[in-house]
């Protein structure tokens, strides 16, 4: 299996390349030749499998230079007992006889980027011995909240990486920020950003894109490459978890073999649903991909328009994770649905680069609207599903599945269909315990009371344990201080590298 470029055809390159190297040298993203196929057999055959036996399956049929005994060890040493508390990795919720929560937030940091940042730095050091890399590899991470804790914990330590985490200032929330600040390990950096998500990942972006930068970085035997969903290797192992999802509705003997499902994501950048389409594309049975979003709806209206737009209002709100305006993995999806055409998706790049919209073609839009729908939900909104779900089924969502849950109910009143449906629950409700807590009791329930206090009350309206990791930030020191604008962030880079 080799990889091209979203925006350069030409390029074949291991995944081994790929996953090191993180973003093309043009800016591009890196995707497969081709997509490889799950037969019915192989999914029927995924019914008896665990978790780590389901994702060497997957995972094998990508990263084909691997060997067998390099993805055992990658797969093993990321999905344990002691990081996911059973061997259940990704358990699926039946919370009616249409719909079930595919619940990824049982790792280490409580969300569902653990789902990939537990594995992404064994593939990233395994590549690093495979292509002959002696430098050191930095890993330089955008994050609206989830993914730069996620990273840190998975790269703490990891001899060869360095790893600095850039995160938008007062843009996630406090508990996100303290899981990110306290931070311990010999090669982390964490710094705040003025500004919102998407000027943080732009910044990234320039970075990896500055030749002249790069150069430096040689010189002194460093290497950029990123934990974000940009990289491959980050995308890749989120594909399991759908099939895995599908897998243990047929060992529930919920569906049959080749039943339709319907996927619903709430998603800012694009990432977590691009990983179930691609598992369609390899022969997942899907009816119907749902695109949740926040009052941040630029994915809504592409969905509906095929104009992509994000000349409008950012919205600070309580699902964080999505309060993004520049969705980086739209590429490949758009890429896959051109045929490959490296040069239409480098024209809508460019447009969105200096005008900040593009449109699609029409053949391209109707692809989107024959198998996607796409929806939003404000806080209010939002709120609302987290109660209602509550008093219906006794479930208490964190606010970015309570997007997704209100976007699918809306979706189902508008067209009746009730398809069987998989719903991502992307993080643990404790990771925005003020929230939930103001939704299912009202603000004075959270009057006057810290973190640490909302943590146990949340746990008592819910019945729920707190998550370990989330209970000892109450004694951590905060590590990190910094506060830089996006211009800055570069020499944020060479301080913690201590380059000139």
């Amino acid at each position: 299996m080799q990889y091209k470029s979203t925006r350069n055809s030409s390029i074949s390159i291991s995944s081994a390349e790929v996953i090191k190297q993180g973003l093309s040298v043009e800016g591009g993203l890196f995707v497969p030749e081709t997509i490889p196929a799950m037969t019915t057999s192989e999914i029927e055959a995924l019914v008896n499998m665990n978790y780590r036996e389901r994702a060497k399956v997957i995972l094998s049929k990508f990263l084909t230079d691997f060997t067998e005994e390099e993805l055992d060890n990658c797969i093993n040493k990321a999905y344990t007992r002691e990081k996911f508390g059973s061997d259940n990795i990704a358990p699926v919720y039946k919370l009616n006889d249409d719909e079930y929560i595919l619940e990824l937030w049982h790792g280490p940091t409580c969300a569902f980027k653990d789902m990939a940042l537990q594995i992404l730095p064994h593939l990233l050091t395994t590549s690093m011995k495979k292509t002959g890399e002696t430098d050191e590899v930095v890993i330089l991470v955008a994050t609206s909240g989830d993914t730069g804790k996620a990273a840190l914990e998975g790269f703490r330590d990891v001899n060869g990486t360095r790893i600095i985490v850039f995160y938008p200032n007062n843009g996630v929330s406090e508990i996100q920020k303290l899981q990110m600040v306290t931070q311990e390990g010999n090669n982390v950096g964490v710094a705040a950003v003025c500004g919102n998500f998407d000027d943080a990942q732009s910044g990234v972006k320039k970075i990896f894109t500055d030749d002249g930068y790069k150069d430096v970085l040689l010189h002194n035997n460093f290497k950029l490459s990123s934990a974000n969903s940009i990289n491959w290797g980050r995308l890749v192992p989120q594909i399991v978890y759908y099939f895995s999802a599908y897998a243990d509705l047929l060992k529930a003997d919920e569906i049959k073999l080749g039943d339709k499902i319907n996927i619903v994501v709430p998603t800012g950048n694009f990432g977590n649903i691009l990983a179930s389409y691609y598992a369609y594309k390899m022969g997942l049975p899907v009816n119907k991909f749902i695109c949740a979003s926040n009052k941040n709806d630029v994915l809504t209206d592409f969905i509906k328009t095929g104009v992509y737009n994000k000349n409008r209002e950012f919205h600070t709100t309580i699902s964080p994770s999505m309060d993004i305006l520049i969705s980086s993995n739209l590429e490949r999806f758009l890429f896959d649905l051109s045929g490959g055409d490296d040069s239409v998706i480098a024209d809508w790049m460019a447009k969105l680069a200096t005008d900040g919209k593009y449109e699609v073609s029409p053949e391209v839009k109707q692809q989107i609207t024959d198998i996607f729908a796409g929806g939003c939900a404000d806080d209010d909104e939002t709120m609302q599903a987290i109660k209602k779900c509550k008093d219906e089924y006794g479930y208490v969502m964190d606010t970015h599945t309570a997007v997704a849950k209100y976007v699918y109910d809306r979706y189902v009143e508008e067209t009746g269909d009730k398809t069987k449906t998989v719903i991502a629950s992307t993080a643990s409700p404790f990771k925005f315990n003020q929230s939930v807590l103001i939704a299912l009791s009202g603000h004075s329930s959270v009057a006057g009371q810290d973190e640490f206090a909302l943590l146990d009350k949340l746990s008592e309206v819910s019945g729920m344990d707190i998550p370990d990791s989330l209970a000892v930030l109450k004694n951590k020191p905060q590590l990190f201080n910094t506060v830089c604008a996006q211009e800055q962030m570069i020499q944020i880079v060479s301080d913690f590298l201590q380059i000139g």
